[in-house]
């Protein structure tokens, strides 16, 4: 089989009936999947889907592209390969119907052979819709990798190499191997599989190989177990790879095809004595949840970005991922697997209640199987995948019809994976609303950002009620690990009432990561936390925003950022991958950092009332360059693992402060603000642990791109970091510009954008105003060759970089 990308020569445009014409509406035009239909439409306070999608509109597309079907195909079987259309895809063939696939997040393949006309050109259409069927930015369209599939009529299955490793101790480990192996003839074929194991130092350490005997329009599975010495096991901290290779031979010794797959060698334990172990070694979770969207790429899925995001992330201190609230990417899963980075994987948002107008709970009761299988064999290979999540938040889970529901979607993923964890966002409120409406009525008819403000406690009190106790208890008891989302009140209540249960937070407030990593570090049955989110998002518009009230006109919107908000404004990274204060704060109380952090508060804002949501952090800045009067007032916050902080300006103490008196791993100062250096030492028992300094910037701001690498794959992706910086390299934050990107050579510019949630500037560019002196513009090489990047604002010299783009490697 070969397996070939099937990206280039398409067209989009909207899908039109019958008796339609295009009255207005956007042309055809040619694309390069993957590609995101809506993220360039019209965004609008009037969009029917509104906050959750960013105010994005919704829309129905027609993919088209037209390929040459050779007369030697007809001894071959050929298919498309869809790793996720959005949503409700449709294939057709020359305008036969060929496949539906109603799950936006699911790959699926369309068989292409009864349709196909040879020896002359075929076209291909793929419809697909996105209207009022998600609570986030899902984009729409063709928006993860395409790719043609060309076999003999003896192959070996799509997904059909799985690897397991049942015994592993210090001598050594079994890999138990299986691959399917396909017969579309008319008659019985005996084939001979064999296969090779190379180890992380490109040796190969075993192989071996048997017939197989398939009949007639069967599969038949070849097994093989091999044993490996001294092997090198997979472990977040040391994520070694080994690669598995199959070739299947005919009985004349022609080879026929050919699979591969990679894979780690790692033993999980689960308890609750220890928690979750990997390889005897307890690994508590610093877990982030990420949404699928590539910020300004839109929900474009490209190998280079997902791996850019997961390296990010780790980076930043997270060493687990948990993909809200749908299957993760094939890209993003090796590169998991790659970094050392834990999965928890989420099959759906909803089971059979709906939560949106059009949301997959219509059709979830006929597909939940499929969708189950579907996730196992994208995730089974990959040794990063220790949890498989069932649902997130489901409003029927507290029934006894939902915890029948509960009880078969985990015993489906058993049946197909039994070597991984079952766990569910549980949110007891959400699982119990109709119950809970009295109280949440109440806590309501006050002052809404009071009521924002208190949210968290509220929902902290009603998780850990005898309710929501009793009507998930059946639920929870179907799991491995019990996934709490905002109920981190049940972690040491469910010690004494359910002494097994392992329970995890799927879920957490972000600004309460010191008391949650508190209750994880402590209680060997919490086994990690997940933060919402590790990355930011689109859709969900401003659920993190801090607003300043006494601005006229201002109305509380609760959770809902009116429009122009774009993002979330929730995550430890910006969409652009650069890392807010609370990254720093997070890393701190993890204890990756000992050296303290500033993080400044805006001036130009003191003393001004805000509200925020629970999922807001202050609005600070690790600067000390601002465009105030000296002597204005200014709030600096330090954070530290120490017993106290001394703040000096220029050499001379601005005075000393304890950490954690109003939060834990804080101390606040109040100062006039002054150019020059500011340094904070961090003290424990009087002596010093680490210091972190801050100047200010001087002379006028240069206009500055660097290339994050400057040698790209021809299908990677160029990152171009724009920054506003004096002579030293100091970013000069409070002097933003429009600045403008022209690409020459063999690529495009494929977005631009900031971490400025509130924004009417579009992705496609080719100009955006910096945010705080930075900016992001991602390029997509067309071609090898080098190209050149060049930088424009204006009253400044224009910046340039290239980046070399070579063909793949492998």
């Amino acid at each position: 089989m070969f397996r070939l990308p099937f990206h280039d020569g398409w067209t989009v445009g909207p899908k039109l009936g019958a008796f339609e014409t295009l009255n207005g509406a956007a042309p055809t035009r040619p694309v390069t999947l993957p590609h995101d239909a809506i993220r360039d439409l019209e965004r609008s306070a009037e969009s029917e889907q509104g906050v959750h999608t960013g105010y994005h509109p919704g829309g129905v597309f027609e993919y088209a592209k037209t390929i040459d079907v050779p007369e030697e195909w007809r001894d071959k079987t050929v298919a498309v390969e869809f790793e996720g259309v959005y949503r409700d895809a449709v294939v057709f063939v020359n305008g036969d119907f060929v496949v539906h696939e109603p799950n936006g997040y699911a790959a699926f393949t369309a068989v292409l052979d009864p349709f196909l006309r040879y020896g002359e050109p075929n076209r291909i259409t793929v419809e697909a819709k996105a209207h009022k069927d998600s609570r986030w930015y899902s984009g729409a369209g063709m928006y993860r990798p395409v790719h043609l599939l060309v076999a003999d009529p003896v192959h070996f299955a799509l997904n059909g190499l799985r690897v397991t490793t049942p015994d592993i101790d210090a001598d050594g480990a079994v890999i138990a191997v299986a691959s399917e192996v396909v017969n579309d003839t008319r008659h019985t074929r005996t084939v001979r599989v064999t296969w090779s194991i190379v180890g992380p130092g490109g040796i190969e350490v075993a192989g071996g190989s048997a017939p197989v005997t398939v009949l007639p329009g069967a599969t038949a599975t070849a097994r093989a177990r091999f044993a490996v010495s001294t092997p090198e096991l997979w472990h977040p901290d040391h994520p070694s790879l080994y690669r598995l290779r199959a070739v299947a031979v005919d009985t004349d010794g022609a080879e026929i095809d050919t699979d591969a797959a990679t894979f780690g060698i790692r033993r999980l334990q689960l308890d609750a004595r220890h928690g979750l172990r990997i390889n005897g070694d307890v690994v508590k979770l610093r877990g982030a949840c990420v949404h699928h969207d590539n910020g300004p790429l839109g929900a474009v899925t490209i190998d280079a970005a997902e791996d850019r995001r997961v390296r990010l992330l780790k980076d930043a201190g997270f060493n687990a991922l948990r993909s809200a609230h749908n299957p993760m990417s094939r890209a993003m899963l090796d590169a998991c697997d790659r970094h050392g980075v834990l999965v928890m994987d989420e099959l759906t948002d909803v089971w059979t209640r709906s939560k949106t107008a059009f949301d997959g709970s219509a059709t979830f009761s006929r597909r939940w199987q499929d969708d189950i299988a579907g996730l196992v064999a994208k995730d089974f290979n990959h040794p990063s995948v220790v949890l498989y999540s069932i649902g997130n938040e489901i409003l029927e889970l507290a029934s006894p019809v939902g915890a029948t529901w509960s009880r078969r979607l985990a015993e489906g993923i058993r049946a197909l994976d039994d070597t991984r964890f079952v766990t569910n966002g549980i949110n007891g409120i959400i699982a119990n609303l109709d119950q809970m409406a009295a109280a949440m009525a109440d806590a309501t008819a006050a002052d809404p950002n009071t009521m924002m403000a208190d949210m968290g406690e509220q929902m902290a009190l009603m998780n850990a009620s005898t309710l929501v106790t009793e009507s998930t208890e059946e639920s929870a008891a179907v799991l491995d690990i019990v996934g709490f989302n905002y109920a981190d009140s049940r972690y040491e209540l469910d010690a004494e009432l359910f002494p097994h249960r392992v329970i995890v937070g799927s879920e957490t407030f972000p600004a309460k990561i010191d008391v949650m990593w508190g209750l994880v570090t402590r209680l060997p049955h919490v086994i990690g936390d997940f933060t919402w989110t590790g990355w930011d998002y689109l859709g969900e518009a401003g659920i993190g925003r801090v607003d300043y009230t006494d601005v006229e006109g201002y109305e509380p919107t609760g959770t809902t950022g009116p429009h122009p908000y774009l993002l979330a404004e929730c995550g430890d990274l910006d969409i652009t991958g650069f890392r807010r204060t609370i990254s720093y704060y997070r890393e701190i109380v993890f204890g990756l950092r000992g050296d303290p952090y500033l993080a400044v508060h805006r001036p130009q804002h003191h003393g001004r009332p805000t509200a925020v949501t629970p999922w807001s952090w202050d609005d600070t800045l690790a600067t000390w360059t601002w465009d105030v009067p000296p002597g204005s007032p200014i709030v600096v916050d330090v954070y530290a693992d120490a017993d106290e902080v001394e703040l000096l300006l220029d050499g001379v103490s601005i005075g000393v402060g304890a950490v954690g008196v109003e939060k834990a791993f804080r101390a606040r100062f109040a100062m006039d603000y002054r150019q020059g250096e500011l340094v904070a030492v961090a003290r424990r028992g009087g002596t010093e642990v680490g210091r972190h300094a801050l100047r200010t910037a001087t002379g006028d701001p240069r206009l500055v791109a660097r290339a994050e690498t400057s040698d790209v794959e021809v299908d990677g992706l160029g990152f171009i970091r724009i920054t506003l910086e004096d002579e030293s390299g100091v970013v000069v934050n409070d002097a933003d510009r429009v600045v403008t990107v022209k690409v020459d050579g063999p690529g495009t510019l494929a977005g631009i954008g900031t971490g400025r949630a509130r924004t009417e500037e579009p992705f496609a560019g080719p100009s955006v105003t910096t945010y705080d002196g930075r900016a992001l513009a991602i390029v997509r090489p067309t071609g090898p060759g080098t190209i050149i990047v060049a930088v424009e604002a204006p009253g400044l010299e224009p910046a340039t970089v290239s980046v070399n783009v070579a063909t793949p490697s492998r």
